[in-house]
């Protein structure tokens, strides 16, 4: 519900949270409009898109800060809540539903006991949270001795500063996310034609464990999969190259045309340099991310269990059921823990993770009157 201010501007209750190595604001749906279209102009005014600088907004000028979070308490049977992740761009006028953000998961539930949806336990507090985008559940834990929210601590994530308290998540099923399965494509891997002026063929994995994602290895495009981020980003040719790559891996996973879409996420692949498991390069799709995203993460590490998949050869795994997978990135690493099925080594049945999050500031973000 709006607050009334002796102004021509609409004042909306929300909370600034950075959630992993993402940041946005969160909102309560009561006080958001309940028609789409009117939500999303709400969205798009509060974080300033489209402008390249979001000058007039709460976004920060790229796409991991350019992103929002709406909760709810859950009616669904086991459920403790309810988030939709809205990616928006800092220079087009669209608000995207259809991806997750496991980095901005991490901060649902502490803004739902900041919001005084869920009461906190003494100790720890753990809720499902069903995200409404691809009804992918997960559960996730943070720490409340007292009953009281603590984010001060001595977890560490790879892109953020300084450390914080602990978040763990454990998702319960994220195979076919968006796609229609796994591997939509049937196949482990696929050997990739891309026409036009300059059609080339390149081996790759399609895969979605939680994230859509197009998995291909860096000497495939000259590179040693250990460059910066502005080198690749500067790379005009390669950006190219990977974007006309994902247009053509769109139809083989199911995603139909995707030019509009910020999915799938493309991503490069070597020997790690630095004792993990594989080194990543993501775009995200057309940036190369800092990181890397929390379910790019998690579909990564998948496919270096997979037999078969482009990571074969290149990534370095531990023997046993239960692997942990350190995924090398441009700012350090993301460790995830998989479970394979006992009776199927190609079947994962649990991923699970650490991040942290943090209110940065809660108040009302004023809008025109719209």
């Amino acid at each position: 519900m709006a607050y009334e201010i002796p102004s021509d501007l609409r004042a909306v209750p929300c909370i600034l949270m950075r959630g992993g190595t993402s940041r946005g604001p969160f909102f309560l749906e009561s006080d958001l409009p309940l028609e789409p279209a009117a939500r999303d102009r709400l969205l798009l005014a509060a974080l300033g898109s489209p402008d390249r600088r979001q000058i007039d907004g709460l976004g920060g000028a790229h796409p991991l800060t350019s992103k929002a979070g709406i909760v709810r308490r859950s009616t669904t049977p086991g459920v403790d809540l309810d988030f939709l992740f809205a990616q928006l761009q800092p220079e087009r006028d669209t608000v995207d539903l259809t991806p997750n953000c496991g980095n901005m998961l991490a901060a649902v539930l502490p803004f739902a006991l900041e919001c005084g949806l869920l009461a906190a336990a003494d100790g720890t507090t753990t809720a499902r949270i069903l995200t409404l985008n691809t009804n992918m559940q997960c559960d996730v834990t943070v720490l409340t001795p007292g009953a009281r929210l603590q984010y001060t601590g001595d977890a560490r994530i790879d892109g953020v500063p300084g450390t914080a308290a602990p978040i763990t998540i454990e998702f319960l099923d994220t195979a076919g996310s968006v796609c229609p399965a796994l591997l939509p494509s049937g196949r482990v891997r696929d050997e990739v034609r891309v026409g036009g002026a300059a059609p080339f063929t390149v081996q790759a994995t399609l895969i979605d464990n939680g994230m859509p994602m197009v998995i291909v290895r860096a000497a495939d495009f000259g590179l040693s999969g250990h460059e910066s981020v502005d080198a690749l980003n500067g790379n005009e040719h390669l950006r190219a190259r990977l974007e006309a790559l994902r247009l053509a891996c769109g139809p083989l996973m199911g995603l139909g045309d995707v030019a509009d879409k910020s999915y799938p996420k493309m991503c490069l692949v070597a020997a790690p340099a630095d004792g993990g498991s594989v080194a990543t390069r993501c775009f995200i799709p057309h940036v190369c991310h800092e990181a890397i995203g929390v379910l790019a993460a998690v579909t990564v590490a998948t496919a270096c269990v997979l037999d078969g998949s482009v990571t074969q050869g290149i990534a370095r795994l531990p023997a046993g059921a239960c692997k942990t997978v350190s995924v090398e990135h441009p700012s350090g690493e993301f460790s995830v823990e998989l479970e394979l099925d006992a009776h199927d080594a190609q079947k994962v049945v649990r991923a699970a993770l650490l991040r942290t999050a943090r209110p940065i500031m809660r108040g009302e973000v004023l809008i025109p009157q719209q």
